[in-house]
């Protein structure tokens, strides 16, 4: 059996739920046989939601529930699932009986996607779930690069997966001002990234002024995306 899918998974190659994970019922179907993905596909769709929620948990604390039900959606979707496969080639690796490969069933986003959830599932089984989360993170990360899935965070959360994308770590918050009777306050929150103030934005509570700021700080992004390449002595305002 591929040795390709199972490196992947970080199974044995001679796993004992590897073969059933690739096999296509329209195999199983020409040879008779009983055995084909759909249960583990069943099974691989429950961990790959389990696995992608913690992994969202952990890395958008600011994230609400809906937030992150909006982005675990948008990540674990038969196209970003059927991309990941065939980026890694596990595409190439599933069993079609000989009907279905002459139909094109080998292209096809459904398929591929069902095979990679029944292949986290062979890796739940066969290794347990600590490697089952070692999948599922990288095909989180895999589709953490499409910009829509990054579009469906909340500004704070996006801000923040940009700022870890390019490798300056995360926005810094700051209140520079704040008024009003006490029925009607108001503050003013300034956002930083790499030692730099990016943005301000104001809010009734310091959450909706901080959700501001962030949002200033991406509708100006492709500014201060220059600026951070430049030295940050040649910056005038610089994070504490």
């Amino acid at each position: 059996m591929s040795e390709k899918v199972a490196n992947l998974l970080e199974i044995p190659v001679d796993a004992p739920h590897l073969v059933e994970a690739l096999t296509h019922p329209s195999h199983a179907n020409e040879r008779q046989s009983s055995v084909d993905n759909q249960r583990l596909e069943f099974l691989g769709d429950a961990v790959l939601g389990l696995c992608t929620s913690e992994l969202l948990i952990e890395r958008f604390p600011n994230a609400d529930e809906g937030t992150l039900t909006r982005v675990r959606a948008r990540l674990v979707n038969a196209e970003h699932l059927a991309a990941w496969g065939r980026q890694t080639g596990l595409a190439e690796e599933i069993l079609l009986g000989r009907g279905a490969e002459a139909n094109g069933l080998a292209q096809s986003t459904n398929v591929i996607a069902d095979a990679v959830e029944a292949c986290i599932a062979a890796a739940y089984l066969d290794a347990g779930l600590d490697a089952a989360r070692r999948v599922c993170s990288r095909i989180v990360q895999f589709s953490l690069e499409e910009p829509e899935a990054v579009s469906a965070l909340d500004p704070k959360s996006a801000l923040q997966e940009l700022g870890q994308s390019i490798g300056v770590g995360l926005p810094s918050y700051q209140v520079v001002d704040s008024g009003g009777p006490p029925h009607e306050r108001w503050f003013e929150v300034r956002v930083g990234l790499a030692d730099r103030w990016l943005a301000s934005g104001r809010g009734r509570s310091k959450r909706t002024a901080e959700r501001a700021a962030a949002e200033a700080a991406l509708a100006a992004r492709d500014q201060w995306l220059s600026d951070l390449a430049r030295p940050a002595a040649q910056t005038p305002e610089i994070c504490p």
